[in-house]
């Protein structure tokens, strides 16, 4: 959600610098790798207190039986950097605190399957900008949908009037590598547009249970919903929501929702319902976000910017979290500050649990497309995997405020 009043700067022109000359390759200190003239195979030595790696290995060669002696080299995952120019502003997905895309990225593309390809992303949202269509026109960084629908307007074009819908199918599928915008974490996904909020941002009952169950029905993997009702809405208040809910867990569809943005100890529905995975956000300090709300209900942790709540009560927290400083946002390509619906660019001003819930379904993509969990694996198989392959923070094991931890997208791919 567009919490915080929209900047007027316009995003500064990145600076880049020539790159440093190369590192020397890395090994294991205290240790060279012999092979001995009258063996067939090599064997790591370990060397005496004091001694460097280059002396043993000098001494070493020096010796007739010795047929070779080199430093034992470390090899690394082969992580993918993209060249966007906006992704150094990114640090929900490179950043320490961020979900370890680069090395998620060169996870997906060694095992045959990057980005998500395959996978299908159901946005249910204010629209997404996917197509050139009267007065609209497709984002430039988006580039792959499967039919959506309007549940707002009536119609067959789900195109976005508000930027919010646009920027959360950014997180989730924005082209990545073709230096231009930002990034998207499943950028081979296909995103599956369904306008279910108006131009303000606003939807009700009957749209959002038929934008649900429209994504089931029509082969949607994944549906977003970076939505809320308020937290005193209750089950038997919605129970066209619900149904819904519970025919898309049956279809096989997985459903991620934001936790809401009131910093109240409560989730709220869609998210609190038990077959939807509740997303609670933080910060570039890895921290609660100050209006993330928390709560028995919460599933997972992912980015979504903002100020650290004021929490000292656990050693994470006290040790990681400054509500004094200042906040970051999350940038992805949508409409321009104060521009139309056919001007583009990477505006400030984007936080919250709606920012948070996208990361959550483009890791599901990249799952899913990876077969990582195999082929067509269930909401539940998926939703179990992200959990247990969350960074752990806060409190030991699940806790209110992280869920089960930050979403980690490396690990899950692993």
């Amino acid at each position: 959600m567009l919490r915080a009043t929209l900047l007027t700067a316009t995003l500064a022109t990145l600076a880049f610098t020539a790159s440093p000359a190369a590192a020397a390759p890395a090994y294991v200190p205290g240790e060279v790798i012999v092979r001995y003239e009258d063996e067939a195979r090599s064997e790591a030595v370990s060397l005496d207190a004091g001694e460097t790696v280059h002396e043993a290995i000098d001494d070493l060669s020096e010796r007739e039986d010795v047929a070779y002696a080199v430093p034992n080299y470390i090899a690394r995952a082969s992580d993918y950097t993209p060249n966007d120019p906006a992704f150094p502003l990114q640090w929900n997905l490179g950043g320490p605190t961020g979900i370890n895309m680069p090395e998620a990225w060169g996870l997906a593309r060694r095992a045959g399957h990057p980005g998500g390809r395959g996978a299908v992303v159901a946005v249910l949202d204010t629209g997404v900008a996917y197509q050139r269509f009267g007065r609209f026109r497709r984002a430039p960084d988006l580039r792959r949908f499967v039919r959506g629908y309007d549940f707002v307007a009536e119609d067959s074009h789900p195109n976005d009037q508000n930027g919010h819908g646009t920027h959360v199918a950014g997180t989730i599928a924005q082209s990545t590598g073709n230096a231009l915008g930002a990034t998207g974490i499943a950028y081979r996904a296909r995103i599956m547009p369904i306008r279910v909020l108006d131009a303000r941002g606003a939807g009700d009952t009957i749209a959002i249970a038929r934008g649900i169950r429209y994504a089931a029905s029509h082969g949607a993997d994944i549906i977003n919903l970076s939505l809320e009702f308020d937290s005193a809405v209750r089950s038997a208040q919605i129970p066209d929501i619900v149904s819904a809910l519970h025919y898309a867990r049956d279809r096989g569809t997985m459903v991620v929702a934001a936790a809401v943005n009131r910093g109240s100890p409560q989730v709220a529905y869609p998210a609190r319902a038990k077959t939807v995975v509740a997303v609670a956000a933080t910060t570039a300090r890895g921290c609660q976000a100050e209006y993330s709300n928390s709560g028995s209900h919460v599933d997972l942790a992912a980015p979504g910017g903002g100020a650290d709540a004021d929490n000292t009560d656990t050693e994470y927290d006290a040790l990681n979290c400054r509500p004094d400083l200042r906040e970051s946002f999350i940038y992805q390509q949508t409409f321009r500050i104060g521009g139309s619906v056919a001007s583009f660019g990477l505006p400030p001003g984007y936080e919250g649990t709606s920012m948070a819930a996208p990361h959550v379904a483009g890791v599901a993509a990249l799952v899913i497309g990876a077969n990582r969990l195999g082929r067509d694996p269930s909401p539940a198989q998926v939703e179990r995997h992200l959990e247990s392959t969350a960074r752990d923070v806060g409190l030991p094991g699940w806790d209110p405020r992280y869920g089960y931890g930050i979403l980690d997208a490396a690990a899950a791919l692993r």
